[in-house]
C-alpha cells in the first residue's frame, strides 16, 4: 500500500514539474514578444525555433 501512494505522489510531482516548466517557458515567450513590440521590432518568425528550452 505504501508503495502504491508513494507511486502515486511521485508521479503526480514529476507531471507538475513538466506544467510548471511549460507554463513558464510560455510567459517568458509571451513577455519576448511585448519587449519587442513595444520597441518596434515585431517580427513573424521566433529567434529559437526548434528544440524546447527548459
Amino acid at each position: 500500500m505504501k508503495i502504491l501512494i508513494s507511486t502515486l505522489l511521485l508521479s503526480f510531482a514529476l507531471s507538475s514539474c513538466n506544467t510548471t516548466i511549460g507554463v513558464a517557458r510560455d510567459m517568458r515567450q509571451a513577455g519576448e514578444g511585448l519587449e519587442k513590440a513595444a520597441q518596434g521590432k515585431q517580427s513573424g518568425a521566433t529567434e529559437d525555433v526548434g528544440a524546447p528550452t527548459y
